[in-house]
């Protein structure tokens, strides 16, 4: 991968996560809470969101290796679920937030591409369909987990008590077994905007 190539897939793999990010704290200032607003969290600063492992030093092994997928995070948005309108779905409404904002911007990659045929922009889906796909397993902190959470009350529960007692260990094993699953996805999906 040229350098131009890297430094492109840098910046938008920050931009990506910056507005996944800030979506996640918007919608919850739209629910009634105001965490994310009073924390500093609803702004496009990256730095406000990044966090080391999951912002720098993963997606970069990701990208060094040539792995065919990025993973990645932020430093979650916090929100407090007592102070959403609804106390049920609020906490799921906030989490699809960020990964729908990802969707979003892979579909306009994938129109930006059909329009210029600039091979550059491959990038912009391929990495926002990574960053949904990853952040829709349903385990916590990721978004799937408070997306499931909502639909089945009793998984929120059973999931919370195992991330309780194996959380460290279970993420390891996300993190490095991940690829193995989420690359054929992410192909599917991306290959169907492309195409």
């Amino acid at each position: 991968m040229d350098i131009v190539t890297t430094l492109f897939l840098i910046i938008i793999l920050i931009i990506s996560i910056v507005f996944h990010e800030l979506a996640h704290g918007a919608v919850a200032d739209w629910l009634g809470d105001p965490t994310a607003r009073l924390a500093g969290r609803l702004t496009l600063n990256p730095i406000s969101h990044m966090e080391w492992l999951g912002s720098v030093i993963l997606p970069a092994l990701c990208i060094l290796s040539g792995s065919g997928f990025i993973i990645g995070w932020a430093k979650p948005v916090p929100f407090t679920v007592r102070l959403l309108k609804n106390q049920r779905w609020g906490p799921a409404l906030v989490a699809v937030a960020g990964p729908l904002t990802n969707i979003l911007f892979a579909i306009l990659g994938a129109i930006a591409f059909h329009i210029t045929g600039n091979q550059l922009l491959v990038l912009i889906v391929t990495i926002n369909i990574s960053l949904f796909v990853f952040n829709m397993i349903p385990l916590p902190p990721l978004d799937g987990h408070h997306i499931l959470g909502a639909l089945f009350p009793k998984y929120q529960s059973w999931s919370h008590r195992l991330m309780h007692g194996y959380g460290f260990v279970i993420m390891i094993l996300v993190i490095l077994f991940a690829g193995s699953f989420i690359s054929p996805i992410v192909s599917s999906i991306s290959n169907l905007l492309l195409r």
